[in-house]
């Protein structure tokens, strides 16, 4: 019997393929929201337009394709809707290196012309990482597949602008931001990654100006000091008490800057006496705005110096700095440096360390939505997370947001739709030109409702809006939202379950939360299923960086599309557990996935086995056996199938994946061989 059933080898290539374009050419997956039934909905977080697959994508879109599956074959009208995000920093990074290398920028192109070539360059490349998911099998209604830059989403982004703003939501300001001299744009809080450093503490003298002595303070960026507009102590700091209201000179700069109080200052810093620079550091903004303190800005856009730097004008920032440490020390004001490790903040996008910069940008006030928000999950834990004890990550940082930070300094992304009257200004946009919002690509209604004459020469703001702003209305943008009616929306919205990981709860889903509270008035979702990270054979995280990344294309080529999915499954040890994947890097192998093959390979044959004994039947056509003709060993073996089929819809149901595998595994590798050898 054994030499009966082995009878070829399974070839995951060809019969992969072969279905995967038979779904696609009969839009097997296409949802229909006319057929009723009940709902289940996922939207696919969107990858990057400029990425490819990797091995966290395929290890994602496999969770939500058993999930999407499972809920299908048992009745449920679903929907899986596909697409991709714009990504305004990546699109426009691999374009301006482009024409770097053609000895352009994007200036020399203007911004129309620039845009027909991101255009270009998406249509041309943009498709990669979708035709990879194509690979992955995925079973989402590619007839939905959506682009945030696309007509429908567009015209969702400028609706919640303008909604937004016209309800006092959304301002304009001079205020502290993150500041990129890589990409030369503001960058929100949660896209600046905090690293660990090794650096140093500098010490300084700063003279009291009635000539009775000094004061030393201690700061790691020396650069800065030349926008120093005072020096603070805490008021219930005794060694410092009796300075507050005097004045030292600023070294180099030779201003005279006052001495305040402030409970601001941590006593333990250094000496507990700290240099104040309104304009490059956010809590001497705040110290500024308290004590009414000069905001002198030192710093240009690609983090050179500029003349309020006196002679280090036109230096890196970077430079300045050794230069200017090589002056106090010249000068006898450099007291000490110490050795001194601390957390620098770097710009997710642009891999280098942020500028705080006072900078004219567009905001969300958050607290409003936030608060909002907070009531659902509080009142009705909606959303539901799995695991639970995300449920306090995602409350905590609901508490703590601030003002989100929306406009981009780039050319790539949703144009912000406001419209500047700039007759008097020369053309150009200041602080103070007046200004009108509103929601239709051209001036016409700017016009209209700011009630400007036609003689009035307008100008749209040249920056962009965040890609969070965009992605944080995806769930129900990509179901005709704001068009009302929308037979998706009606039918779909709230989706049914968000699957992603951990380390996005903050950049996307409490946005996405906020968002659909504010303009739907719903959740977005019923649950969040967060998964842990893809590691490696060493247990690192999987990251271009780090360089230990597996290309899943590389196994799928050796083993088969679901080979890879199921091993990535079966790995799970738990809802949001990390997965270890082992892999040789010499050779491409996994044993993992291999065992997945041969796992895949023994149910290729079986089935063929029951084909052939089929006599040409259908199981279909041949009902279900007689209970009472059946041996033991049959009722046994079903008996053993009914339990492992009700374990298996037990444990998805509760999202419990890789439990769901391993029964799976168990029942056909294992107890199923069983009882073909009594059989």
């Amino acid at each position: 019997m054994t030499e009966t059933i082995l009878l070829s080898k399974y070839d995951p290539s060809h019969t992969e393929a072969k279905w995967q374009q038979y779904w696609q050419d009969h839009q097997v997956f296409q949802a229909d929201p006319a057929k009723g039934g009940e709902p289940y909905c996922v939207v696919i977080p969107p990858p990057n337009v400029t990425g490819s697959l990797h091995m966290g994508h395929a290890f994602e879109s496999s969770l939500i394709d058993t999930l999407v599956r499972y809920h299908r074959m048992r009745g449920r009208n679903t929907l899986w809707l596909p697409g991709t995000d714009h990504a305004s920093i990546a699109v426009q990074t691999i374009l301006e290196r482009q024409l770097q290398a053609e000895g352009k920028s994007r200036y020399d192109l203007g911004r129309d012309r620039f845009l027909e070539r991101a255009w270009q360059w998406k249509a041309e490349s943009g498709g990669t990482i979708v035709n990879q998911l194509r690979r992955l099998g995925v079973s989402v209604d590619w007839s939905r597949e959506r682009f945030t830059m696309d007509a429908g989403l567009s015209k969702a982004v400028l609706t919640a602008f303008v909604q937004f703003y016209e309800q006092g939501l959304i301002y304009r300001g001079n205020y502290m931001v993150n500041w990129c001299p890589a990409s030369q744009s503001a960058v929100s809080d949660l896209e600046v990654e905090s690293k660990e450093v090794n650096g140093h503490l500098w010490h300084f003298r700063y003279p009291l100006t009635d000539g009775s002595g000094y004061v030393e303070v201690a700061t790691t960026r020396p650069e800065t000091m030349l926008g120093d507009t005072a020096v603070a102590v805490n008021p219930q700091d005794e060694r410092y008490q009796h300075l507050i209201g005097k004045t030292v000179t600023l070294p180099i700069m030779n201003r005279e800057i006052p001495i305040i109080g402030d409970e601001l200052v941590d006593r333990s810093f250094g000496t507990g006496c700290v240099k104040v620079t309104p304009a490059h550091d956010p809590n001497d903004f705040e110290m500024g705005q308290r004590h009414q303190l000069p905001f002198i800005n030192i710093m240009n856009k690609d983090g050179s110096l500029n003349e309020n730097a006196g002679h280090f004008h036109g230096l890196d920032r970077f430079v300045a700095r050794k230069n200017v440490v090589a002056q106090l020390r010249e000068e006898n004001f450099l007291v000490k440096v110490e050795d001194y490790t601390h957390a620098v903040p770097y710009s997710d996008r642009g891999k280098v360390p942020v500028e705080p910069l006072l900078s004219t940008q567009w905001f969300v006030k958050i607290r409003p939505i936030a608060d909002k928000t907070l009531e659902f999950l509080d009142a009705q834990n909606s959303p539901r997370f799995v695991p639970d004890r995300w449920t306090k990550v995602y409350r905590d940082w609901l508490i703590k947001l601030k003002d989100w930070c929306i406009s981009r300094q780039l050319w790539w992304g949703h144009q912000i739709p406001a419209w500047y009257a700039v007759s008097e200004t020369g053309g150009e946009i200041t602080d103070t030109t007046p200004f009108f919002v509103a929601g239709d690509r051209e001036a016409a209604e700017a016009k209209a409702k700011a009630k400007f004459g036609e003689d009035v020469q307008l100008k749209q703001d040249p920056d962009v809006l965040d890609t969070w702003f965009s992605s944080g209305l995806w769930p129900f943008s990509t179901m005709g939202w704001p068009e009302k009616d929308h037979p998706d929306l009606d039918f779909y919205y709230p989706t049914t379950t968000l699957v992603t990981g951990f380390d996005i709860i903050f950049f996307w889903v409490a946005r996405m939360t906020m968002m659909a509270r504010h303009f739907t008035g719903q959740m977005p979702f019923k649950d969040v299923y967060i998964h842990g990270l893809v590691r490696d054979e060493n247990n690192k995280k999987m990251s271009k960086s780090a360089g230990n990344g597996i290309d899943p294309l590389l196994l799928i080529e050796k083993y088969g599309t679901d080979a890879l999915r199921y091993t990535l499954i079966k790995e799970v040890a738990g809802a949001g557990q990390d997965i270890r994947l082992e892999y040789n890097r010499k050779t491409d192998e996994s044993a993992s996935v291999e065992a997945s093959r041969n796992f895949a390979n023994k149910l290729w044959n079986a089935a063929r086995f029951v084909m052939m004994n089929l006599d040409g039947k259908t199981p279909e056509t041949l009902g279900s056996p007689k209970m009472e003709a059946l041996e033991l060993c049959d009722r046994w073996i079903l008996s053993r199938f009914d339990r492992v089929v009700q374990q298996t819809g037990d444990y998805i149901d509760n999202y419990g994946l890789g439990e769901a595998a391993k029964g799976l595994y168990e029942f056909i590798w294992g107890t199923s061989a069983i009882g073909t050898l009594n059989w």
